[in-house]
């Protein structure tokens, strides 16, 4: 018995190298992290039932309790019995792959022994589905656990070759030969398949700490090749600082060379190869237009696939990165090899990583770049509102004003002071109450009224159940102020504008109308299906207004404008339910 085990050991020991050349495999980690698809648990099973054949075939063969033969075991004579090391693969096939592969996997293996013939074939035949399953369903009983721990393994690994001699002993229960075998191969058995399962399992934890040790270490470069091209970055476009870009990654990486193109042409190389990839060169390669479309890293595995028109060219691979920004793809970062054996996993996860983390700082600055640009938009439209003519005009109307009437001089005055309170006190206000911005409303309305009382009318009305929401300061006075001075800039008598201010279902409608000469078709359109709208024909206050709705409070809060039937027109926009405060704290 001590030399069987012996013997079982040494072959056990040859199955582990088999074995560790099997979790180098790159589809092997698939199973690690239970990534199971129809196709990959077929090649699974397939693969670990030619493992399981291989066992067998590093069997030992048996004959009244001698051991005959200590090669390989290719075919069993009817009266002798072979030692199966088969249940070591199928027993890591069900841990790791499921119930499917491991019932897969032991099939494949029973088939095989009932062609290896000899002795007990039949038991050995139902034992290795039997154990793929039952393994199979002990895995799903751990999958909470990355990998079953070698313990648990070891403990697992016992059941196989006891469950493998009560079917021998069932089925052959007369036959001496059997009695003989299970007598002699019994401890043996179950001591070296449990040791072998527990060293594969202790092996895949080494193999799962490998590849999060790579990841980590490639994640720490990454996230260091971002932060060395932020300020690159921030001073420009990718474009603007190809080579800066290009110099650090090539400096960093380790890689054979570093391209950074735009959606055309070369902007930047740098590595072996740069007397023929010169910038300037046009982008031919199937994959780079692949990546760019499909926004999504390629991997050219031959030169055919990196389509270099120089025979000589000593590079091979490249893993081809597309940069975004605002979900368009503006450049490619290509990393060359000498040798497709040279992009590994590592590799691979770096490349990702300085692709998500370059694309995200683009998408970052651009969001600040952005907001200032509006703050900046916002500053210069509040001061527009306050311009000479208006200042000079209701000034001179307040002095005339004293002369007749010092009373409601005295209440223009007032109105005035709020007006510009107002516009000169929310520079750094993004959003603000209705209430307030109605306050600032009403103000220019009365300047207005008392200027030309004899033209126009101007209405104001605010349903009481709207309030609480809040709103881009500066939105309603200028559609008022477009009415005056575009819509009824020829009208001279029996002018009117009204300002509505309702409830519509869960929305706020605010409506601006007037009885004016409206606006042409083609300036609705703009306005109504563009961003930006022609600044002719009091365009500019309509676009000011219209882009802060837009950036502060969503697309669906866009201004809109229609003529109406016989004379006049309406400027509207709505507020979402989202935009009501939901804070006491809010200004």
């Amino acid at each position: 018995m001590k030399d069987l085990t012996i013997i079982l050991l040494e072959r056990i020991g040859l199955l582990l190298v088999i074995a560790f050349v099997l979790t180098r495999v790159p589809n092997f980690r698939s199973l690690l992290y239970r990534e199971y698809d129809t196709k990959m648990t077929i090649i699974h099973a397939c693969v670990f039932g030619v493992f399981a054949i291989a066992s067998s075939h590093f069997g030992i063969v048996l004959s009244n309790g001698e051991v005959i033969n200590k090669g390989l075991v290719w075919i069993v004579e009817p009266d002798h019995m072979v030692v199966s090391l088969s249940l070591i693969a199928i027993v890591i096939a069900g841990l790791l792959g499921g119930p499917i592969v491991g019932l897969g996997a032991g099939i494949i293996a029973a088939v095989h022994l009932v062609f290896l013939g000899g002795i007990g074939w039949f038991a050995n035949m139902l034992v290795n589905p039997l154990t793929g399953l039952l393994a199979g369903l002990t895995g799903r009983f751990f999958s909470k656990a990355r990998v079953i721990s070698p313990i648990q393994a070891l403990f697992i690994g016992v059941f196989p070759p006891i469950l493998q001699m009560q079917l021998l002993i069932v089925l052959y229960p007369q036959n001496e030969n059997v009695i003989q075998f299970v007598n002699l191969t019994g401890l043996p058995l179950v001591l070296s398949n449990s040791i072998a399962i527990a060293v594969f399992t202790a092996m895949i934890g080494i193999v799962l700490n490998e590849q999060e040790n790579e990841a980590a270490l490639a994640t720490k470069q990454a996230l260091t090749i971002a932060e060395e091209a932020l300020p690159f970055l921030k001073s420009g476009s990718l474009s603007d600082h190809a080579d800066g870009i290009a110099n650090l990654l090539y400096e960093r990486s380790g890689v054979a060379a570093i391209s950074v193109t735009s959606q055309d042409e070369v902007l930047a190389f740098k590595g072996i190869g740069d007397d023929h990839h010169q910038i300037g060169h046009k982008i031919i390669t199937p994959l780079s237009k692949e990546a760019l479309e499909t926004k999504e890293i390629q991997i050219a595995y031959s030169k055919t696939d990196i389509a270099c028109q120089n025979p000589e060219c000593p590079l091979e691979a490249a893993i081809i990165i597309p940069i975004t920004e605002a979900n368009d793809t503006i450049s490619l970062i290509k990393f060359y090899f000498r040798k497709t054996q040279h992009i590994r996993p590592v590799e691979k996860v770096l490349a990702q990583g300085i692709g998500d983390l370059i694309s995200n700082q683009l998408k970052a600055i651009a969001s600040e770049n952005l907001k200032a640009n509006i703050r900046d938009a916002e500053l210069r439209n509040l001061q527009a509102q306050i311009n000479p003519h208006f200042l000079f005009n209701t000034l001179h109307l307040i002095a005339t004003l004293f002369r007749v009437d010092p009373k409601r001089a005295r209440h223009i005055t007032i109105q005035l002071a709020n007006f510009m309170r107002f516009n000169l006190g929310i520079a750094s206000e993004s959003l603000i109450l209705l209430e307030r911005e109605c306050e600032h409303v009403k103000a220019y309305i009365e300047i207005i009224q008392a200027r030309f009382s004899n033209r126009l009318q101007i209405n104001f009305e605010q349903e009481r159940t709207v309030s609480n929401v809040l709103i881009p300061p500066s939105t309603i006075q200028p559609l008022v102020e477009n009415s005056i001075q575009h819509g009824l800039k020829s009208v001279t008598t029996n002018g009117k504008i009204d300002v509505l201010i309702k409830k519509q279902e869960d929305r706020i409608m605010v409506i601006v109308q007037d009885n004016g000469v409206g606006f042409d078709e083609k300036e609705i359109e703009n306005i109504n299906h563009k961003r930006k709208t022609n600044k002719d024909n009091g365009g500019i206050g309509l676009y000011n207004v219209n882009q802060r709705l837009i950036s502060l409070l969503g697309e669906e809060s866009r201004v809109y404008v229609e003529n109406f039937p016989s004379r006049g027109s309406k400027v509207y926009f709505t507020i979402p339910n989202g935009a009501v405060r939901r804070n006491t704290n809010a200004n």
